[in-house]
């Protein structure tokens, strides 16, 4: 397994999602939307990262998905790192928006260098190992907080990060239960891991 090729959100109105999406993140958006009514509640275990460029393209992006009826679960702000913020789609799916840049240097737009998909894990060293057997490569990890796989053919980076640690970098409560209503394409076969997220062809 060298890459993510799809993301898909397990939605109840896929037509509603696909507006929000197209007027949150227009063509930059990196998710597919099917029809799904499995029970969820609270924190789904995930989120996706949009990386940018600069500071206005967060805004833009926060601004815009905000708009379109995204609630904001943290304000953009500056911080040690660079600048971000976070909200939650209609949907239910968190989405940070951030940039390790400082200041602007170019004028804004909305277009997004990097995905990265954090999935909280209950346990990131059996994880990061089940995925290490399908084929990944780990590019980045911190003993058994945080491991970062490789991704050349990708736009879609793969992430662990402890659930209690995800939520609150999401900045919502770590309970929830059922689906994780998301569906991760890629061409390696179909799969679930241990923390129950779904892989399909």
């Amino acid at each position: 397994m060298s890459s993510i090729d799809t993301l898909t959100l397990e939605v109840a109105d896929p037509q509603a999602a696909q507006t929000f999406y197209a007027a949150a993140f227009g063509e930059h958006s990196p998710v597919r939307v099917r029809r799904a009514e499995d029970p969820t509640s609270g924190f789904r275990g995930f989120s996706i990262s949009l990386v940018v460029s600069q500071p206005s393209t967060v805004r833009a992006l926060v601004d815009a998905a905000v708009a379109a009826g995204a609630t904001t679960l943290k304000p953009t702000a500056k911080s040690f790192w660079g600048v971000g913020g976070v909200v939650q789609a209609p949907d239910g799916t968190i989405w940070k928006i951030a940039t390790s840049a400082k200041k602007d240097t170019d004028p804004t737009d909305r277009s997004v260098e990097e995905v990265v998909l954090l999935l909280g894990a209950a346990d990131v060293a059996a994880s990061k190992r089940f995925y290490v057997e399908q084929g990944l490569e780990v590019a980045k990890s911190f003993g058994r907080k945080y491991v970062e796989f490789a991704s050349p053919a990708s736009k879609v980076k793969l992430a662990l990060y402890g659930r209690k640690a995800a939520a609150k970098d999401a900045g919502v409560p770590v309970d929830g239960t059922g689906s994780h209503r998301l569906v991760i394409g890629s061409g390696v076969g179909s799969f679930t891991d241990p923390d129950g997220f779904v892989w399909e062809n």
